[in-house]
């Protein structure tokens, strides 16, 4: 028994040098540290006047000469709401008349499309971008802004001075439900 304890000892005996040895010894030191890299500041937010100059810088292609437009759909852009309409979620777009007849540069925040009108059985003024795939649909109370290539609206509730007006005048005077006919009164036969 006592030949086991020695030889348990003397295998343990090189474990425990190196334990006891690595515990007197000095932690390595650590390296200086790096002065804190400076963050860089956040880009400040462009100016209107850079915004515009930046678009007008930037080249766009005229419309497609191919497209011709019908005298329909020259009337229909002479109904065409332009300037700047603020819409749902803080979004805005841009809507401006370019050199061509009848056809319009549609800007959100970030694209921007030429547009020509469609002419629609509805009565709505309709404008697409057939190169990029985008449609904007202008009722009488509101405005949306569609990229049919995505699926999905890019700007939605837009008003134009005219159109809120319009809106206004809804809420006070709604239109006629055309599905609704003359109910009879209860009571009489």
């Amino acid at each position: 028994m006592k030949s086991l304890i020695a030889m348990l000892l003397i295998a343990a005996a090189p474990a425990l040098a190196l334990a006891q040895a690595t515990a007197t010894q000095k932690p390595a030191a650590k390296p200086a540290a790096k002065p804190a890299a400076k963050k860089p500041a956040a880009p400040k937010k462009p100016t209107e006047e850079e915004i515009k100059a930046r678009e007008e810088a930037t080249p766009l292609e005229e419309p497609d000469p191919a497209i011709k437009l019908s005298e329909a759909e020259l009337e229909v852009a002479k109904r065409v709401h332009v300037g700047e309409f603020p819409c749902e979620l803080g979004a805005n777009i841009k809507v401006r008349a370019l050199r061509r007849d009848g056809f319009f540069l549609v800007s959100n925040k970030l694209n921007r499309f030429v547009m020509h009108p469609v002419e629609s059985k509805t009565g709505a003024i309709r404008l697409e971008d057939p190169v990029r795939g985008a449609m904007m649909l202008q009722l009488g109370n509101k405005s949306m802004l569609m990229s049919q290539k995505l699926g999905q609206r890019l700007a939605d509730d837009c008003k134009s001075p005219e159109q809120e007006k319009f809106a206004e005048e809804m809420k006070t005077k709604p239109p006629v439900d055309l599905l609704q006919q003359d109910k009879p009164k209860s009571g009489t036969n």
